[in-house]
């Protein structure tokens, strides 16, 4: 199974760049976990006019992005609070699925369409506090890495 980062929005500079280490550490690791590959995608944010409107056409933007049988999570500000070590057993669990794809997604800013929330096999905030998507997907890529190093037993991690 491969595991995609979707993201709604565009990165540059040094988040861009911490977004690719944490991901280049944790692609060793990933096979413990039953994970191939990992592929970060970004797309551009919709420019309807219409807030709903934005959410449906990013939606269909992403479910095309991570294919029919993909296993989604998303991070919404209303998912749940995991630890780092439950969030890498949650991880592990959804890649044995057998799906081709488990497809990490961070909606734009208007947040993701209800549809693809009540798609998703678990939904998780990073806290209940607002995060600007740059962040999110760094906070994102370093939650991968130190699941997959949960995983592998790697001493990153610590209690």
């Amino acid at each position: 199974m491969k595991l995609l980062l979707l993201a709604i929005g565009r990165i540059r500079g040094c988040e861009k760049e911490l977004v690719a280490e944490y991901l280049k550490r944790a692609a060793p690791m990933l096979r413990r976990m039953g994970l191939a590959s990992v592929e970060v995608r970004e797309f551009p944010e919709s420019r309807a006019a219409d807030a709903a409107e934005r959410r449906r056409q990013e939606m269909d933007v992403l479910l095309r992005a991570a294919g029919r049988r993909a296993v989604f999570v998303v991070l919404d500000e209303r998912g749940e609070n995991l630890s780092s070590r439950e969030f890498a057993a949650r991880l592990k669990k959804l890649a044995g699925s057998g799906a081709p794809a488990l497809a990490v997604v961070i909606g734009g800013p208007d947040g993701l369409a209800e549809e693809l929330r009540r798609k998703a096999r678990l939904s998780v905030a990073f806290g209940r506090m607002t995060w600007p998507h740059r962040l999110a997907r760094v906070m994102a890529a370093e939650q991968i890495y130190r699941a997959a190093s949960i995983t592998a037993g790697h001493p990153y991690h610590r209690d």
